[in-house]
């Protein structure tokens, strides 16, 4: 019998834990689960309210805290938490399950073989209006994600996975030593909202080292979003802080250099800003999306500004 820990990570939402774990405790599975909660440094009533949930009847509660700030600090206090168990299974916070969540990632790890599964994540509304403006291009910058009805295996990353609904098979993390990456942390209300790169940067690991990854479409869950997210400026300052993060720790180093970055970064700043601009001015759909990609020409600026010597 296989050992499953399913886990989330959560920051200042004590009024969403009862659900989540009402939710998670009536998953119906072959193998039996633990839930494990890991507190980052939470100033609501997080701890007493786990604390009352763990006494409740159901899948056993643990709560650890993790007393560095961010995502993936979390997250990887939960890799280490989870050392002795054969299956991680993750989601966030502001999630809920669908019935069978469970079953399907432990089905796709244990059956099927995989090293990594995921599936569907579907933006919930029904607590806060969708604004006109949010067209269905831009809900993956909210974590959704829906790649069809029909199981496949993942070869590239062009079909992502992401954290928020995600399993593991925990021998094959300590195989290759992999955790998330420090310096893609976030902090903070956006801790659990997208845009660190930490995802992607897993994904990338993953898919280097020949993992063997599963899209499920029964592997669902609801996200929540929260008001400060559905505002414009949101989209903005996320793309501009994913630019920041390939500027400082990707981009590759610029053989001509102007004002402390790579001289070709400039021109194409000015493009996407001229693009911006017309759209803008036209009133086009999608002037705000042009916008991103500006704010994220921006970030590659900064970032890269910011490298210290001989910074590789």
């Amino acid at each position: 019998m296989s050992r499953v820990l399913v886990a989330f990570c959560t920051y200042n939402r004590a009024t969403r834990l009862p659900g989540l774990i009402r939710a998670l405790r009536e998953q119906v599975c072959a193998e039996p689960f633990d839930l494990l909660a890991v507190d980052n440094n939470s100033q609501d009533d997080t701890q007493a309210v786990l604390a009352g949930l763990a006494r409740e009847a159901g899948a056993p509660l643990r709560v650890v805290s993790e007393p560095e700030a961010g995502i993936v600090p979390a997250r990887n206090r939960a890799l280490l938490e989870a050392a002795g168990y054969d299956f991680l299974v993750f989601l966030d916070d502001d999630e809920l399950p669908h019935p069978g969540f469970v079953a399907a990632a432990v089905d796709a790890l244990s059956r099927e073989g995989a090293d990594c599964a995921g599936g569907p994540i579907r933006v919930d509304f029904t607590q806060h209006t969708r604004p006109r403006w949010l067209g269905d291009d831009l809900l993956g910058f909210l974590a959704a994600i829906d790649h069809g009805a029909q199981a496949f295996w993942l070869e590239d990353e062009n079909r992502p996975l992401w954290t928020s609904n995600v399993a593991y098979r925990m021998a094959f993390l300590r195989e290759h030593h992999l955790r998330f990456d420090a310096r893609y942390n976030r902090r903070g209300e956006s801790a659990s909202g997208s845009g660190g790169g930490e995802d992607v940067v897993m994904l990338r690991r993953l898919l280097a080292t020949g993992a063997r990854i599963r899209y499920r479409p029964d592997m669902k869950v609801d996200h929540a979003v929260e008001p400060s997210r559905l505002r414009r400026g949101y989209f903005l300052r996320l793309h501009h802080l994913a630019g920041m993060r390939k500027g400082l720790h990707e981009l590759p180093p610029g053989a001509r250099m102007l004002l402390g970055a790579p001289r070709y970064l400039y021109p194409q700043l000015f493009k996407q800003l001229l693009r911006t601009v017309l759209l803008a001015v036209t009133f086009h759909s999608g002037w705000l999306r042009q916008a991103m990609n500006t704010t994220h020409a921006l970030g590659l600026i900064r970032g890269y500004r910011q490298r210290k010597p001989g910074h590789a």
